[in-house]
């Protein structure tokens, strides 16, 4: 027997009583829930005779069905990223070959005597070649167009509406007339000929690839002025496919310019000046969608000039009343069709206006 202070003994001598067998056990939570035994009510025992306990349906185990959507839709997304990384609906861009730098050649004309002039520009254009030519971009209609065997409608009249621009903003625009924008006419040109375009403004050479003269027109301002900005133009364009991902484009161009020297009035003397300008652009599929354009030949004959002076970085004309000290070896007419071999020619009387 154990003394007052021994705990009594359960059965079989396990310490703490009986109750102490069931010590392991953990009624929790979990447990609880899982029985499946449920004991009814007094008032349903008395009303229907039932037994004490009655027993639970099971619980549902696995995935709510909120999860089950969850996951549904996180392996649909993943199959279709997949999917679509396998079989993509766009065509994966292709390297694009190098672009091809402009080549350009600009003739100066010298004329064979004074240039003539008068103080009124109109009568100077209807006595001249250019009586019937349109004024500013009026002169460079776009002309009917056709689907090639590689390109639409609509990709041609886009190669032939891009160079139209060109044409205009480069000849045409009083700004790059007087060299004070030349942006207007690089946003046009196609990525790969911008550093050409730069560096022959910033560092011009009469090297057949970086005259400012070959890409615009322009005049040394610090020597005329346009003394008309309705300029006179008539030419033709023409698109032609070259190959299954290539078009290009053939312009070619005459504007004549009333000029006067720079900072005179109204009634000094004006006289005619003439550019034949053909140029060749080239497109791919690029240039098409993002209206853009190759420059790839650029052939510009310009009169009256003088061959002693530079023609690279500005157009110096020779304004009314004015001789050239040295002349070209054979007279060129830029209305005529056909083109001049010399790098320096003369402009011909049949060209010069009637005064």
């Amino acid at each position: 027997m154990g003394g007052p202070a021994d705990p009594p003994e359960g059965p079989e001598g396990a310490p703490g009583g009986g109750e102490d067998e069931y010590r392991s056990v953990v009624f929790d939570e979990s447990f609880v829930r899982a029985a499946r035994l449920q004991e009814f009510s007094a008032q349903e025992r008395m009303a229907d005779h039932a037994p004490a306990v009655r027993r639970r349906p099971p619980l549902r185990r696995g995935l709510s069905r909120q999860a089950l959507v969850l996951v549904l839709l996180i392996a649909v997304a993943f199959g279709t990223a997949i999917y679509m990384g396998v079989r993509h609906p766009y065509q994966t861009p292709t390297a694009r070959e190098s672009v091809e730098p402009l080549r350009m050649t600009v003739i100066p004309l010298v004329p064979e005597g004074k240039v003539p002039g008068t103080a009124d520009a109109s009568y100077l254009y209807e006595h001249s070649p250019a009586a019937q030519f349109k004024s500013g971009a009026e002169g460079v209609p776009l002309p009917a167009s056709r689907r090639t065997a590689h390109f639409s409608d609509s990709q041609v009249v886009a190669a032939l509406s891009t160079a139209k621009d060109y044409i205009v903003r480069s000849a045409l625009d009083p700004d790059v007339l007087t060299g004070r924008e030349v942006r207007a006419v690089r946003v046009l040109l196609d990525p790969g000929q911008l550093d050409q375009f730069d560096q022959s403004f910033a560092r011009p050479t009469a090297d057949g690839r970086h005259a400012p003269t070959g890409w615009l027109v322009r005049f040394d301002p610090s020597r005329a002025e346009l003394a008309d900005r309705r300029v006179r133009v008539q030419g033709t364009l023409q698109a032609a496919e070259t190959d299954s991902s290539t078009l290009e484009v053939t312009a070619d161009h005459t504007f004549v310019y009333a000029l006067r020297p720079a900072g005179a009035d109204d009634k000094t003397e004006a006289s005619l000046f003439t550019v034949r300008r053909e140029l060749q652009f080239r497109f791919d599929r690029d240039d098409l969608r993002l209206h853009q354009a190759q420059l790839v030949v650029s052939y510009v004959q310009a009169g009256p000039l003088s061959c002693a002076e530079d023609s690279t970085h500005h157009l110096r004309p020779l304004l009314a009343g004015q001789t050239a000290k040295e002349g070209g070896p054979a007279g060129t007419d830029p209305y005529a069709t056909g083109s001049a071999t010399a790098l320096c020619g003369s402009l011909a009387t049949s060209a010069q206006p009637k005064v």
